[in-house]
């Protein structure tokens, strides 16, 4: 019987964790803005035992988050750097950081995305609410993990103040960014925030994004695209998304997808043209976690259903909770197979 209760506690756990990610994700951009996510984020963990820092955008710019800054400029709305550390003291412990892209509504900036289907966009943030949501199952379960959540979180609007195609940014790491589309903008707030997970020296930084339509061309709304530099934690997470439904489909991350992103102007370029797109996002990325570990599940199909299934609601799904959830359960019976 106990084993029993044990697997119902456990469910109603994961699933109030997807219910919140999915409140986020549906949330209006008029509701839940930068600000307004990050002071709900830091009074939900509070009652979890999970310590979280809001950063302000004057401590942003002390931090010389350069994409985070860029992209929240056309917004009357500042940026806010959310850091969600669970078990933080127990340095004895594995550290897995996960990353959340929090783009609370995308129009695109001056790269103004097509009014069809832009109210969607408000769900630009769906990466940054499934790590909400895995940050909060991760503590209620006990997991036997140091689990660092980090969410940059801004609001890309074509305000006066906005950015243009040809600026260049630099990111904290001090790389340099030449911006071709202002509608490429996850990736950069990505960049500041992957550059800030490697300071953990973790095991493993897993980064979860709505990052391009291409992997929606690609996939569909069925399974999201999976690439980075860890084959062994991607097989565990191919498995863990067939065992949860949220199934991932790897992408190849090639040398020669990089010459798609080259710049003339700076170290790199935010877009790489019409071919690839999931895959040059990707690399993209890859430019901004040195030599950690690190996976980049793009979301952008599978996180914002267009009809309901038998399991998810029209709308956000809160796709990768559970995927997350399962994977990081799993950790300690990964490292004793190495």
């Amino acid at each position: 019987t106990e084993k029993y209760n044990d697997i119902i506690n456990s469910t109603q756990i994961v699933c109030e964790a997807v219910k919140r990610a999915r409140d986020y994700a549906n949330a209006p951009g008029s509701d839940l803005n930068p600000v307004t996510f990050s002071t709900d984020l830091k009074s939900f963990s509070k009652k979890l035992g999970i310590k979280t820092t809001v950063l302000k955008k004057k401590e942003i710019e002390t931090k010389k988050m350069g994409g985070l800054l860029a992209v929240s400029n056309g917004s009357s709305v500042p940026p806010r750097f959310v850091i969600m550390e669970y078990n933080i003291d127990k340095v004895e412990l594995d550290t897995i950081v996960l990353v959340g892209k929090g783009v609370t509504f995308d129009s695109g900036g001056i790269s103004l995305k097509p009014s069809q289907n832009m109210a969607e966009m408000k769900m630009d943030m769906s990466g940054a609410a499934a790590v909400a949501g895995a940050m909060e199952a991760v503590s209620r379960l006990k997991l036997p993990l140091r689990v660092i959540g980090l969410l940059p979180l801004a609001e890309n609007m074509p305000g006066g103040s906005a950015q243009r195609p040809g600026d260049i940014i630099t990111i904290s790491n001090g790389k340099t960014v030449e911006v071709d589309n202002t509608d490429a903008e996850g990736r950069l707030i990505l960049a500041d925030a992957l550059t800030y997970a490697t300071k953990y020296k973790p095991k493993l930084i897993i980064d979860l994004a709505t990052l391009i339509g291409a992997c929606v061309v690609a996939l569909g709304h069925v399974a999201a695209g999976i690439m980075g530099t860890d084959k062994k934690s991607i097989e565990e997470l191919i498995n863990s998304g067939n065992r949860t439904y949220e199934r991932v489909w790897e992408l190849p991350l090639f040398d020669e997808y990089d010459d798609l992103i080259k710049s003339d102007v700076a170290d790199v370029k935010n877009v790489g043209g019409r071919w690839g797109g999931a895959i040059t996002a990707g690399m993209f990325l890859k430019k901004f976690v040195d030599t950690t570990p690190w996976i980049h599940i793009d979301i952008a199909g599978p996180a914002i259903m267009e009809k309901e299934t038998d399991f998810e609601p029209k709308g956000g799904s809160g796709f990768g909770v559970r995927l997350l959830v399962d994977f990081l359960s799993n950790w300690n019976k990964k490292s004793a197979t190495l």
